[in-house]
């Protein structure tokens, strides 16, 4: 039984104002939601999720196209309604463990890892022809470890942002020696 959030899927057609609302409110302005905007319309958008909780998209997580290296990917913007955050739902005791069940963006976001760690064999060969297929997200260390993401691993990486706050989710223990491009979408950002 899945106690929480519905189980990720990808976002529909028509759901893309919600989405841009979401953004717009989880980052108190428009930035990333025209982050989304130009991935989509420059064509380096691979995948769109959405984790739905009563009828409304609680999380949504972008992945795209790394300019380099090949086969590599950002995930990002990820996003939860404010009001929704860090299980915020969950009314009961909080160190009952179901209060993970309503954590939207933990759940959306190693649904997404564990796609490169685990089950990247199942990700079309088309979209991905990196082997194995890297993930890259920059963001808080401490949340995107505990959704399967290494900060370990990106340490050998150059990249325009911090490293300290830079992170991969990968198949196999390797420690990646890679310079980050990431797509123009994320300039200014």
């Amino acid at each position: 039984m899945v106690f929480g959030p519905d189980t990720s899927r990808p976002m529909a057609r028509g759901e893309e104002a919600e989405v841009d609302l979401l953004l717009r409110a989880a980052f108190g302005g428009p930035k990333e939601a025209e982050v989304v905007l130009r991935l989509r319309a420059n064509g380096n958008m691979v995948a769109e999720q959405v984790k739905p909780w009563e009828d409304r998209i609680g999380a949504y997580a972008a992945v795209s196209r790394m300019a380099h290296p090949v086969g590599w990917y950002a995930l990002g913007p990820v996003a939860v309604w404010p009001e929704w955050q860090n299980g915020a739902l969950w009314r009961g005791d909080p160190a009952n463990p179901l209060r993970n069940s309503m954590r939207f963006g933990t759940r959306l976001v190693r649904d997404i890892a564990e796609l490169f760690t685990t089950h990247y064999r199942l990700l079309p060969r088309n979209l991905v022809p990196g082997d194995p297929p890297t993930l890259v997200v920059l963001g808080k260390p401490t949340f995107y470890t505990r959704c399967g993401f290494s900060s370990e691993r990106a340490a050998r990486l150059s990249s325009p942002h911090p490293i300290a706050n830079t992170l991969i989710a990968r198949a196999g223990d390797d420690v990646p020696e890679e310079t980050l491009v990431y797509p123009p979408a994320f300039d200014g950002v």
